[in-house]
Formats: structure tokens, C-alpha cells, sequence
């Protein structure tokens, strides 16, 4: 089929259908000729293929009348291969679109995807003359509808945020009330029933696992496994197909419209720190064929090779301006087109990373801050990678959550008995100020979690103290190995009642520290009705019932106390503030707005190395503003000991009196006034949450 072309615009990236034709325009710096392959609509036939006419500075594009919505294209890139420097263009190599909005099939593990021979003596020098395309997904030409349109977004202050992690599919596949249709699907998360369940738990912000466009790791595909949680990107616009219901690309804005109506905000975990290309001995999908010394970071004197501080063998170039203009418009069309609140960026210290080393004011940091679209939606950064200087937690700008690893890993050690563990913990109930109280950064830049996707659910913390994680096919080597869990006596499975109760009883524990804490509390997706994946703490290739979440199992006991946690939460903002406390003086009565004591309400012995029962009593803090005080303080009760002990209760304000309103050894008590305030009942492994409560006239 012969097509016109005409010259068209480098303006705006990726294929634009104008109502009389489509416009396509990507970018190579390297490339000395950049071709347009069309397809039938199967897919199958390559039908034209086209030499884009035009190349303004680093931008290839031409303009095809009469092409619409829904035609199937890829580019083919010409130019030097020579990996030696840096370059891999092999025009027999069907490249997909960076900017597409939508795939059509799917990829398949096969070595025609590879730039180079495998068998070779040269390996990745040798040269390819296999056609990939029929093995990899075709772009498609979408809709104008489908593209940018500003849509209204859920008002969440961040000290109101619960943040619930959760995969697209192991929400739903096997959720007895979710329509079978809409199981694993996006439909399916915003389905009544989730919707139900995410209220009543208090959720203000659904945090989901990827779900731009990705690709099964070959790796995995021929070990019979997949890439579950999908952090191997290829496509940034597009969704994951995989998760479609019966809507289809639809079905993704009325997720995230459902979801705004019942006032949850979406937040993507977004993957721009490497793609899945992998290595130099990967697959050329895209990027590498497209220009592969601008779209990735090679190693200096030997770009043969890839800079790989993601572990993942590769590192994207986000330093270099077409690339970042990628990830921001990528991120403009997930808030702008689809409706997306926030974003989480996984091993965000390789996004900061410049010449020199992590940089908080560095150029995608300092681009994603002053963007008008982005600068007012919630920004989450995983502080860390495996590169030089890569842990980095508490070194964003302000304006950036931070997940907080130091939170969930002290939390478990205290409640497993470890010595000094206490006072690591007294900074993280305050929201662990020495990381992050500077340059105005408020409390809830602390992202408390006590377990993520990455590792043990919280009911494997509490019943293995070793991963188990052969099922991966790995020789169980995968995973973390510092997992500072405890099985309470027994790994794994057990019908010991006493064992069982104690950890039932130390799952409420870590969730009332998490929720009682200064900071954002984020929730893995199961750990409210302890679900396990029966000690793999490394799930990301189980696309299966260990993956997904056992609803018909869940304990509907340890579902009611989180939501009573989460609900005390709402009802005291003392517990999640925005300034941090230090015990400070408050100017309105002279009160520090944190006093730490033990039961008896003398000094803390913070010298000991084996302290573990402490009570603190919260107030607002003395940095607050007048018109942003609130009487109203909560006083908190730790024991780790065994044996119970008496608390002595602060003295009540006149006319109102002590309430135990949390108690994690009684989770289904109700909230009852403190009859004995000298004396108050404190029984071993627990934590109490006392408030204050009007005297009845």
C-alpha cells in the first residue's frame, strides 16, 4: 500500500491523529535514517514501510493524511552498529514507539529479538539479520480521546493519608465477591466490593505496583515463571494490557474514576530507572535500537557496557534532555489523561543521581518539582539503589514522601527483643526527625510501613524466620536475607494454640506502632487479614495463589482492629501531624508536646540497652501555630516484657477523664474509661492507646 507523506511537526512526540491524518515524531540523535512500518490489522503483515522525511535537530517525523485511529506502526532506526561505542542500530529490529498510548500483541521470548547473534563467538559484536517484528507488540495510533485531558482529582491534606500497596491482579483474583469477569483486572479494583472493603478501612491513597506496559524477563519465561510485579517497563505511556477487563484501555480511567468518586486517590509506582531491555546481552525492544548512547548511561571508557545501579543491567539517562522529557511527559499524561493523584518512584536515588554523585537538587528533581502539573500530586521516592552513595533516605526535597525502611525494620526488632532496639524506635513514633526534619520538610515525608511487596507479609514476619523462597527457582538465594522477623517459636505452620495467639497478638502489635506513629502509614494489600505467602519474601515472579491474596482465608478479628486503629487515627490529629515533635515547650501552657516515661511515670533510663516497656504522652507540637493547636493528647503504652505490668495515667485535664481506646490484648474490647488511672492494666506483649473523653454531667 502506498501512503503520502509529508514533512509534519516535531513539536510533540509520538503518533498525533488530527482528524485528517497522523503525525509521527520520535527522537534519535544517532540515527542516520528513521523508518515508519505499518501493519495490518492483525498485525501480522508488514504493509509500508516509510523513511520519515524530516529530522529537526534530534526529532524524525512525518505527517501521513487519511491515517487514523487505531493503524498499527513501529520504526525501524538505521545507523552505525558498534557497540564498542556505544551504538546498537540494527534496522531489522521493529522498535516500539517510547510514547505510545496503546499495544496491540504481544512480546515473545524468541532470539530474533536480540540485535545480535546468540550462538556467536562475538556474542553481542555479531549482527542479527532476523525481522523481530513478528514477535513483538505493534503501537497503535490511539484515539485523541485516549490522550491528554485535565481531570478532577480527590483533595487529600497529606497528614490525612493511609497509603494501601497493592498488585492490579493479587488484589482480586481470588476475591469472592469481585465479578468474575473483573478478577485481576483494572475494572476489578474499583469494584463495589473493594470499594466497600478500602472505606471502611480509612484508605485515602491506592498505591498499585506497575502497571506501564512490561515484559516477561526470558529468564523467567523459561523457568515456566513471570515477571509478577512487573518492574521491567518498556512502554511509560501505556498501560499493562495484561490487566484489561472486559473495557479494555477504558477500563483504566473508570478505575480511577470509581475510585475518585468513593474519595481514594490512585498513586503508580513508576519504574523510569531502567527498562527492560535489559544488559548488553538483552533484547532490543526499543530504546537501544532507537539510540541506545542517548537513551541509557554507559560506562565511561566502555560503553560497550551499561552503567547498572539498579541491578537490573541497566540504567536510563534521565540527565539527558529527550529522555527526561519523556519521563515528564509521561507523567503529565498518567495525572493530566488518566487521572493519577501520585506517583512512587522506584530506586529513586538513581533518578537524582548526577556526575557527582545523588543530588537532591539535580536536574529531574528539580524539573519535577517546578512543573505545573506535577508540583501539586503526591510524590512517594524509594530512597535507595545499589549504585555509589545509594542509600539516601531522608535527602529528597521538600515536597517528597519517603519510604522508610529504618521504621519497618526497628519496628520489628523491638517487638522481637532485639537490645538498643527501644530507642531506635522512640525516633521513629515521632516520625524519625533525624531523618527528615530539614529544610522544611514536614512529618509525613516519613512513609511508615511495616512490610511492602518487597518481602515477608506481616503474617510471615511473625511466622518464619527464614526465607523460603525455592519456588522462585533460585536455590532459595533470592530475596533479603535480613528479614528481622521472628516465627515465635515454631517456623511455619503449627497448631500450638499458644503460638498462635502470640502471633495474632504481634501483628496487632506492628500495626498499632505503625498507625500510632507521627508519618504516613502505608498498608500492604492482605496484611489486614493476614495473609501469607508462606515464607517467600520474594514474590515477584509467583503469578499464582502464592502471589495473590486468600480473601476466604482472611481473620476477620485482625480486620476489625485495623480498622479501629485507622479510625482512632482519623479522630486525633495528634497522631499525625504535620511539624515534628522534640519536646519542646508550648507557649499556651507551658507542656512539652512529648514527655517519654516508664509505667510508673518517672525518667526513662534511656541508657539501658534492654529497655523495652516506655509510655510517651502526645501533644500538639510546639511548632504549631495557634490557629493549628489541638487539645486533645493521646498517651501511649509499649511492653514488650512478657509479664504485665500497672500504668500511671497523666493527670486528666479537670472534666475529662482517660479512655482506653486501644488495647492490642483485647482487640475486640470496646473503648472503656480508666477506673483506675494510678493503676491502669498494661498486659505483656502489648501496646495501649489512652485518649480523653468528657465526665458525664
Amino acid at each position: 500500500m502506498n501512503h503520502l507523506i509529508a514533512a509534519g511537526s516535531a513539536t510533540r512526540l509520538g503518533a498525533r491523529f488530527d482528524g485528517d491524518g497522523t503525525n509521527f515524531a520520535v527522537f534519535s540523535a544517532h540515527a542516520s535514517q528513521m523508518d515508519l512500518c505499518l501493519f495490518s490489522p492483525d498485525g501480522r503483515k508488514e504493509t509500508a514501510r516509510i523513511a520519515l522525511p524530516e529530522c529537526t535537530g534530534p526529532v524524525w517525523h512525518g505527517y501521513i493524511p487519511g491515517l487514523k485511529p487505531g493503524a498499527l506502526y513501529g520504526f525501524r532506526a538505521h545507523g552505525s552498529y558498534a557497540p564498542d561505542q556505544g551504538h546498537r542500530f540494527n534496522p531489522n529490529k521493529l522498535l516500539l514507539d517510547p510514547y505510545t498510548r496503546e499495544l496491540a500483541g504481544r512480546w515473545t521470548n524468541h532470539d530474533a529479538t536480540l540485535g545480535y547473534v546468540r550462538k556467536s563467538a562475538k556474542g553481542d559484536l555479531s549482527f542479527d539479520p532476523r525481522d523481530s517484528a513478528p514477535h513483538v507488540p505493534k503501537s497503535v495510533v490511539s484515539d485523541p480521546a485516549l490522550l491528554d485531558r485535565l481531570r478532577a482529582h480527590p483533595a487529600t491534606d497529606r497528614t490525612e493519608m493511609l497509603i494501601y500497596e497493592a498488585h492490579v491482579k493479587g488484589l482480586t483474583q481470588q476475591h469472592p465477591n469481585v465479578p468474575e469477569a473483573l478478577r485481576g483486572t483494572y475494572e476489578g479494583l474499583a469494584s463495589d466490593a473493594m470499594l466497600d472493603h478500602l472505606t471502611k478501612l480509612g484508605v485515602t491513597s491506592v498505591e498499585l505496583l506497575p502497571v506501564h506496559a512490561f515484559v516477561d524477563d526470558g529468564f523467567l519465561l523459561e523457568k515456566g515463571l513471570v515477571n509478577y510485579w512487573g518492574y521491567n517497563s518498556i512502554g511509560f505511556f501505556a498501560p499493562e494490557p495484561r490487566y484489561f477487563g472486559p473495557a479494555g484501555f477504558a477500563g483504566v480511567r473508570a478505575m480511577v474514576d470509581r475510585f475518585h468518586a468513593a474519595g481514594i486517590e490512585v498513586i503508580l509506582d513508576v519504574v523510569y530507572n531502567h527498562t527492560a531491555e535489559g544488559d548488553h546481552r538483552g533484547p532490543t525492544l526499543s530504546f537501544r535500537g532507537l539510540d541506545n548512547a542517548s537513551y541509557y548511561r554507559l560506562s565511561h571508557g566502555q560503553p560497550r557496557y551499561y552503567v547498572n545501579d539498579t541491578g537490573c543491567g541497566n540504567t536510563l539517562n534521565v540527565a539527558h534532555p529527550f529522555v527526561l522529557r519523556m519521563v515528564m511527559d509521561s507523567l503529565r499524561f498518567w495525572v493530566e489523561g488518566m487521572g493519577v493523584d501520585g506517583f512512587r518512584f522506584d530506586l529513586a536515588t538513581t533518578l537524582g543521581r548526577e556526575d557527582n554523585g545523588f543530588d537532591p537538587n539535580g536536574g529531574f528533581l528539580d524539573a519535577l518539582r517546578q512543573d505545573p502539573v506535577l508540583a501539586g500530586v503526591h510524590l512517594i521516592a524509594e530512597p535507595w539503589d545499589i549504585g555509589p552513595g545509594g542509600y539516601q533516605l531522608g535527602r529528597f526535597p521538600p515536597g517528597f514522601g519517603e519510604w522508610n525502611d529504618r521504621f519497618r525494620d526497628t519496628s520489628r526488632r523491638y517487638w522481637r527483643g532485639d537490645d538498643h532496639s527501644a530507642q531506635d524506635l522512640a525516633a521513629c513514633l515521632l516520625g524519625s526527625a533525624g531523618h527528615f526534619d530539614r529544610g522544611g520538610r514536614r512529618a509525613w515525608s516519613s512513609v511508615n510501613m511495616i512490610t511492602a511487596h518487597d518481602g515477608f507479609t506481616l503474617a510471615d514476619v511473625t511466622r518464619y524466620a527464614e526465607r523460603h523462597n525455592l519456588a522462585n527457582l533460585e536455590e532459595g538465594r533470592d530475596g533479603h536475607h535480613a528479614n528481622f522477623s521472628d516465627n515465635c517459636g515454631v517456623e511455619g505452620e503449627t497448631d500450638d494454640a499458644a503460638i498462635l495467639a502470640r502471633r495474632q497478638q504481634r501483628q496487632r502489635n506492628l500495626l498499632a506502632t505503625m498507625f500510632l506513629a507521627q508519618g504516613t502509614p502505608m498498608v500492604l494489600a492482605g496484611d489486614e487479614i493476614g495473609n501469607s505467602q508462606q515464607g517467600n519474601n520474594n514474590a515477584y515472579c509467583q503469578d499464582n495463589p502464592t502471589g495473590w491474596i486468600t480473601w476466604d482465608e482472611g481473620d476477620e478479628t485482625l480486620l476489625a482492629f485495623v480498622t479501629r486503629l485507622s479510625a482512632f487515627r482519623r479522630a486525633h490529629p495528634v497522631l499525625r501531624q504535620s511539624r515534628f515533635l522534640h519536646g519542646g515547650e508550648r507557649l499556651q501552657d507551658a507542656q512539652a508536646d512529648v514527655q517519654w516515661m516508664d509505667l510508673r511515670g518517672r525518667p526513662l533510663q534511656w541508657r539501658d540497652p534492654g529497655l523495652s516497656t516506655f509510655a510517651l504522652i502526645l501533644r500538639a507540637s510546639a511548632e504549631a501555630p495557634g490557629y493549628a493547636v489541638d487539645d486533645d493528647p493521646v498517651f501511649l503504652v509499649f511492653n514488650r516484657e512478657d509479664a504485665s505490668a500497672k500504668a500511671t495515667l497523666p493527670p486528666a485535664p479537670a472534666g475529662r477523664q482517660w479512655v482506653r481506646a486501644i488495647d492490642t490484648a483485647a482487640p475486640e474490647a470496646t473503648a472503656s474509661v480508666e477506673e483506675t488511672p494510678d493503676a491502669a492494666a498494661v498486659a505483656g506483649q502489648s501496646v495501649l492507646a489512652f485518649a480523653l473523653t468528657e465526665i458525664p454531667a
